[in-house]
């Protein structure tokens, strides 16, 4: 009898540990954390996907950004103490715990190479895999850069199989050469290494670096305008980031080391007035177009400790402006002729967007319009926005944040889970519920318990590793290897 019960009792026990597992993996969200640390502001976001596949914002965390320069940590603690303020924002505003960020990465220190390489296929029989093509790019990630510089991203043109090319889709064909071309970015690994210490000592993981201009493509640009030939221009505080896409393919990064901050800067020494007050002026009554303003237009600015007030004129004002936002814009035209944009086949016919806290400089688009002579429109991230989120959020401002959800979303993380609303005990990883059931509600031989606890475990942790896993998991690891190391 005794044999009987407890064969029973096991077999029960593997029922409720088997549709507790399967009950907590239906529920599991798919929640994203993206984190753009920019040279003015650093921004959390939280979000996941509606039913009708648009990206909703559960929580957004904002903090001045203090100790980065021109998109590069030049302050550990600052950079860690902004961090953690705008995090525990997102925290407090969406009733989530963050557990890890994709991060966006910018910087003079980023530049890209184009790079074409190939492999020989033992069995030219069978069709090509992803494992092909993941052979290829471990290969160029083997690539011997400068000292002291490291590949971000490897991301695939065009393919070449036994000589034919202009290939996109290179997987289920035959073939015993397989060639590619590569678009290859590359930054400081000292640069990286610092963003991914200021990450882990705030108190949550890394789990993956995506370049920003990238980033923000994918919040603004439509598949479209990707095929048309497009120059996105993300100008930022520190820095203005170009992507430019044609046949839906990246063609060419730049990270240009100049923004908004040295607008503000300009500002600040011609009128002889404090940085607040000038980036106060700049964000009010700023315009890329002087001949917008009168000669009778006047802005009073009240003087420090009891001085007189400060008179300026709109029309300077502009003139300041117009002055370095023609010297930013003929930069980033610089670049896209450098891509070759006067050669037909590769004309851009979807022109230009502008993204980024710039692009709300008013008159700006008209003067890249007359700069470049291509058509510009100002980027919005709203097309992936759910329709309930708020205006601020779909701002020009929020374009490399919004994109960091998405691509965190792509990779099919976990990155926060829900907060009790009631004063229960801290919500627990599925493995531990999982085990509790097992010694709480049946009572098993131990043996037997021991070995369904095991099964149940090897099993979330499969689960769960499918889930984090991610397109630069690789990379990741030997971050936090370095990190580990430092210690």
């Amino acid at each position: 009898m005794y044999q009987i019960g407890k064969t029973q009792k096991a077999r029960e026990t593997k029922d409720i540990v088997s549709s507790k597992l399967v009950d907590n993996m239906e529920n599991r969200e798919n929640i994203a954390v993206g984190l753009d640390i920019g040279t003015t502001k650093i921004v959390a976001m939280i979000g996941k996907k509606n039913e009708y596949g648009k990206l909703e914002i559960l929580g957004l965390g904002k903090a001045k950004s203090l100790g980065v320069a021109r998109g590069v940590v030049n302050n550990i603690t600052q950079t860690i103490q902004s961090i953690q303020q705008a995090v525990l924002e997102a925290e407090e505003n969406s009733d989530y715990k963050i557990n890890d960020v994709v991060v966006g990465i910018a910087g003079q220190h980023i530049r890209s190479i184009q790079h074409t390489d190939y492999i020989s296929r033992s069995n030219p029989e069978e069709v090509i895999s992803g494992k092909d093509i993941q052979l290829l790019i471990d290969q160029v990630n083997k690539l011997a850069m400068l000292p002291g510089e490291e590949i971000i991203h490897v991301l695939p043109q065009e393919f070449k199989i036994d000589g034919q090319s202009e290939i996109k889709e290179p997987i289920g064909m035959y073939g015993g050469r397989l060639e590619a071309s590569f678009h290859v970015v590359v930054g400081q690994a000292s640069s990286i290494r610092n963003v991914g210490r200021c990450i882990q000592s705030s108190g949550i993981e890394l789990s993956g670096l995506t370049l920003e201009p990238l980033a923000s493509s994918d919040a603004v640009l439509s598949q479209e305008e990707k095929e048309a030939g497009v120059a996105l221009i993300d100008i930022g505080g520190g820095t203005t980031d170009l992507a430019i896409f044609k046949d839906g393919i990246i063609r060419h990064t730049a990270v240009i080391p100049f923004g908004g901050n040295v607008i503000t800067e300009d500002i600040k020494e011609g009128c002889s007035i404090i940085e607040k007050q000038a980036e106060l002026l700049k964000v009010k009554f700023g315009s890329a177009w002087p001949g917008e303003n009168k000669d009778n237009e006047i802005v009073s600015i009240p003087g420090l400790r009891g001085r007189e007030p400060k008179e300026i004129s709109l029309k300077n004002l502009s003139k300041i402006i117009h002055a370095r936002v023609v010297e930013i814009i003929e930069q980033v035209f610089t670049e896209i002729k450098a891509y070759g944009h006067e050669d037909p086949r590769k004309k851009l016919i979807a022109g230009i967007v502008l993204t980024g806290g710039g692009a709300q400089l008013q008159h700006i688009k008209q003067l890249v319009e007359y700069i470049t002579g291509m058509d510009t429109r100002i980027g919005y991230p709203n097309e992936h926005l759910a329709g309930n989120s708020s205006e601020d959020i779909s701002s020009p401002l929020f374009a490399t944040a919004v994109g960091l959800v998405m691509n965190s979303i792509a990779n099919n993380t976990q990155s926060a889970y829900k907060l009790e609303v009631t004063q229960a005990a801290p919500q627990q990883p599925v493995r531990q519920v999982v085990t509790q059931v097992v010694e709480e509600k049946i009572e098993v031989p131990v043996q037997e318990m021991e070995t369904v606890t095991n099964k149940v475990e090897k099993e979330v942790e499969t689960t769960e590793n499918k889930i984090r896993r991610s397109f630069f998991d690789k990379y990741v690891d030997k971050i936090k290897d370095f990190l580990d190391n430092a210690e």
